[in-house]
């Protein structure tokens, strides 16, 4: 059979996206087979609740139509335990939430309006209500740990504990990193999906700057700006984002539940031929 114009651009475009999602699969020990029982399951699962017939309930065998897996191993597919990230992103958001409330919170704040250096209990305010304000009944000697594992925090000669980082940015812990890999990632292409097939009226935000031409010495100057600019905004959004949601506070009004985020990346590479194109 062959492809319309749409499909061979769509293959181009996987093949492009592949070659990096490749590279880290054969980093961390990842196989070719292992990747394509992936694929298989996303393929089942996407084809099981997302493109059933209206007004009728999703059949194996309407899966395996559109899939072109067979009947058999979509039902192998179904029968296997469904293991996601949750865990490790639930973490992660809940550690971001207390470096979050640290930052902007002025309870947490010294009489010169930075960040104040926190016992761990027994005093108001304390490194355990910041916890509890911000991440409800984990145990905070859990985030703490956490916290100080990864450099965002450190305990000063008093036996407080002073916040060294504005953000929460795992730089240890190789699992919580490629979890969070599967969310960010995701959330760009499904941006990409809705605004190709016009699944909003108005198309999601998705904008880039590249240049292809730049010398070596101009990227160190060009990080340290997208750290300090985009930090900034960053925080900026998170901050009126806060205000709006109903976990860190309960008084914002509205109806239905919604997630929603904004992202930002930065990556440079040598040029050739195949990434001008």
């Amino acid at each position: 059979m062959s492809k319309s114009k749409s499909q061979i651009a769509l293959c181009t475009a996987v093949f492009k996206l592949l070659r990096p999602l490749c590279r880290l699969l054969l980093r961390n020990g990842i196989p070719y087979g292992a990747f394509t029982d992936i694929a298989k399951r996303a393929y089942v699962d996407i084809a099981m609740n997302e493109f059933e017939v209206p007004d009728k309930k999703a059949t194996i065998s309407r899966a395996a139509t559109i899939t072109g897996l067979s009947r058999k191993e979509i039902k192998k597919v179904m029968s296997v335990e469904d293991r996601d990230d949750s865990d490790m992103v639930a973490r992660y958001n809940r550690a971001a939430r207390v470096v979050y409330g640290w930052v902007h919170d002025k309870a947490y704040s010294n009489p010169t309006g930075e960040t104040a250096d926190l016992p761990f209990e027994n005093s108001s305010p304390s490194f355990s209500s910041l916890v509890k304000a911000y991440s409800g009944d984990v145990p905070p000697r859990a985030i703490l740990d956490e916290l100080l594992q990864i450099g965002v925090v450190e305990k000063t000669g008093e036996g407080k504990y002073r916040l060294l980082e504005r953000a929460y940015i795992p730089k240890a812990g190789e699992a919580e990193k490629l979890a969070l890999l599967g969310r960010d990632v995701a959330g760009l292409l499904t941006t990409m999906d809705a605004n190709i097939h016009g699944v909003n009226e108005k198309p999601f935000f998705q904008r880039k700057v590249f240049y292809d031409n730049l010398p070596q010495e101009a990227l160190p100057e060009l990080r340290a700006l997208l750290a300090d600019r985009g930090q900034q905004l960053l925080e900026f959004l998170d901050q009126w984002m806060a205000a709006r949601d109903r976990d860190v506070n309960p008084d914002a009004e509205g109806t239905g539940r919604k997630a929603a985020g904004i992202g930002m990346y930065y990556f440079e590479e040598e040029v050739s031929e195949e990434n001008l194109l």
